[in-house]
């Protein structure tokens, strides 16, 4: 009930958007939401898996081409303790005219055509602390970095560079439903300039398709386990992206050449972190069949020139459906491990009460004898979201 006040209070807090006489006037946006997500487990002991309430606030300050733009989250998380309190989500700076657009600061960087999937997108990371079990915008890390894009009409080319690195966050604690139990990870890389992310694409969009050619100098941002110690090392990638229009149809396809990349390792022959390069490869079709049927598939493959397991494929099958005027979205997404035969499956039932207000109730499916989705097996869940936005 604190919480529940508190965050009515702070509703009432935050300012009206101010609209704004001309261009040059100083322009001020608000907006946000407020959720609050539950969700019991299943299986024995049927305990509460998450249990978390909050209030996200985006304030956009612009005059001109020029502006900045804040979000942040107030959290009350009853399970996981350490995660309740304000937490800074975005934070940049920007200045963006009919060419060139420039951000400095806290921000998240986004690349590729994959939907749910990493290959080429992986300047900003994750957070795991409750795995895939959060919406994934939610589930991306902001940046500290610079990012300047320059367009065109049929081109652009965008270059970003991250002094400070950011890695992924991962639920060691035994008191979170989601743990994997304690990782020996070892230290980040310093925070030296010689250790900052650099990399650029150039993006095409031509008639009837668009693609792009990209490169990044990078870090593993999930810590490779190697002689029992999670760790990072450097590497580059380089890849590409196109996407093709075809009736109802979308084709994707990515591809993303990790050069370096390091590799687990429990081998007491190699006393050093093995390094191999490493090819991955993405095919995707969305079909929108009509009717608010929409269904989109993908196969992702991975390819690692070292070691025994040199093959990995993971697919994504999403399928959704509208109803009531579309007030009603129901949706079933899934993670299918096509190496060693996991499952997870999200099924939801989105319910537009208002343009504002969304009840949202649904179900989590896990089920693998071995494999990635292994350590959760038992998490299936049911879950209930409430959704304000403002």
């Amino acid at each position: 009930m604190k919480s529940v006040m508190m965050i009515a209070a702070l509703l009432c807090a935050f300012p009206r958007p101010v609209q704004a006489q001309d261009e040059d006037s100083l322009q001020i946006g608000v907006k946000g939401f407020v959720d609050t997500y539950h969700a019991l487990r299943t299986d024995e002991p049927n305990d509460w898996m998450s249990s978390r309430t909050r209030v996200r606030g985006e304030v956009t300050i612009e005059k001109g081409h020029a502006g900045a733009f804040v979000s942040a989250n107030l959290v009350y998380n009853a399970i996981l303790k350490d995660r309740t309190g304000l937490q800074l989500r975005e934070a940049y700076g920007y200045y963006s005219d009919d060419r060139f657009d420039l951000r400095a600061g806290r921000q998240i960087i986004a690349w590729g055509v994959a939907d749910g999937l990493r290959l080429t997108d992986i300047i900003s990371p994750m957070d795991y602390t409750e795995f895939l079990a959060q919406d994934y915008d939610d589930i991306r890390i902001p940046v500290g970095g610079l990012r300047v894009r320059y367009s065109q009409e049929k081109w652009s080319l965008e270059a970003v560079a991250v002094p400070v690195s950011s890695f992924f966050e991962l639920p060691t604690d035994d008191k979170n439903p989601w743990s994997v139990g304690k990782l020996p990870i070892g230290d980040e890389p310093s925070h030296r300039f010689c250790n900052m992310e650099y990399g650029g694409r150039l993006s095409f969009f031509l008639s009837g398709i668009d693609f792009s050619l990209s490169a990044l100098h990078t870090w593993n941002k999930m810590p490779v386990i190697s002689q029992g110690v999670g760790v990072y090392r450097r590497m580059t990638m380089l890849g590409g992206d196109v996407s093709v229009p075809v009736g109802k149809f979308v084709v994707r396809g990515e591809v993303a050449e990790y050069l370096d990349e390091a590799q687990a390792n429990q081998s007491p022959t190699y006393q050093t972190v093995p390094r191999a390069a490493s090819t991955n490869a993405l095919i995707g079709l969305d079909w929108y069949a009509g009717n608010d049927w929409s269904l989109s598939a993908q196969y992702a493959h991975k390819y690692v020139a070292w070691g025994d397991h040199r093959n990995t494929g993971l697919a994504t099958l999403r399928i959704s459906k509208e109803l009531l005027h579309n007030t009603l979205a129901l949706q079933s997404f899934a993670y299918i491990d096509v190496t060693h035969g996991g499952i997870y499956n999200r099924l939801s039932a989105d319910y537009a009460l208002n343009d504002q207000l969304h009840a949202t109730l649904g179900y989590d499916f896990f089920h693998a004898d071995r494999g990635m989705f292994t350590v959760y097996d038992r998490n299936s869940e049911v879950f209930l979201k409430l959704k304000y936005s403002f």
